[in-house]
């Protein structure tokens, strides 16, 4: 007699129907069956569709659009000068 049980499965079926009713777990289960055939569709269009190569845009003068840039500096310590107020 372990946790999965078919008598343990049966007494939370009786209070699920209890608490939820016939009807509602109904549509419950024709709204997500809807679910599943929407996201399968879904997933079925976008991977039927090729990956159309991007027109590439002219870069305009002095500017580079969506290319790293790497700033090559060194860290110098700066000690400010002690006030006597």
């Amino acid at each position: 007699m372990g946790i999965f049980d078919w008598k343990h499965w049966l007494v939370i079926l009786i209070v699920v129907v209890l608490v939820f009713g016939t009807k509602r777990l109904k549509n419950l289960g024709s709204d997500l069956g809807e679910t599943i055939k929407g996201f399968r569709k879904a997933m079925n269009t976008d991977d039927d569709k090729p990956d159309e190569p991007q027109p590439q845009q002219p870069a305009q003068a002095g500017e580079q659009l969506h290319k790293p840039q790497t700033i090559d500096a060194q860290a110098h310590k700066v000690e400010e000068p002690v006030r006597k107020d």
